[in-house]
């Protein structure tokens, strides 16, 4: 088989392991410890989704990062090539708020969901539907980046806790 004909064959096999890394039990990132000896941090993403969107503009996408690392992180950004832009909020008092980065504490949890943090996507390359996965790439002040693939689900849909 020639050069290109394997990379082809290869190239679906590869996407599909991404595809499972990412919404299995979680990706992993980090390792090593710091001058105080403390442990990296050490994420983990799950429970990724994103709400099929009432309009043709925006919509929103919540997640779970874990961090079993003795040393705290921070979410700084995230794209997708599905979006123009996509942007980290946090939700007080009813009111949504543009921020720079949400930490993600040592051996602790950042969740993203309704009514709290979370992505706000905007300037989609078309309306996500039910049923459709959107690639994303979290990126992340001291772990770098982790991609995963976040399921389109109901308008309506509540996760299992």
């Amino acid at each position: 088989m020639r050069r290109t004909g394997v990379r082809a064959a290869l190239l679906p096999l590869a996407a599909g392991l991404l595809t499972l890394t990412a919404c299995g039990s979680g990706t992993d990132s980090g390792s090593g410890t710091d001058s105080e000896g403390r442990s990296a941090p050490k994420l983990s993403v799950s429970g990724a989704y994103m709400p099929e969107p009432v309009t043709d503009d925006m919509a929103g996408g919540f997640l779970t990062v874990r961090n079993t690392g003795d040393s705290a992180d921070r979410l700084t950004s995230v794209e997708s090539a599905a979006f123009g832009e996509a942007q980290l909020h946090t939700t007080s008092k009813g009111q949504m708020r543009h921020v720079t980065s949400l930490p993600v504490p040592a051996n602790g949890t950042l969740r993203l969901g309704r009514g709290g943090n979370h992505i706000m996507f905007l300037k989609p390359e078309h309306k996500p539907v039910k049923g459709e996965k959107v690639r994303v790439t979290l990126h992340f002040s001291k772990s770098g980046h982790v991609t995963v693939s976040m399921p389109v689900k109901a308008t309506n849909f509540v996760p299992e806790k």
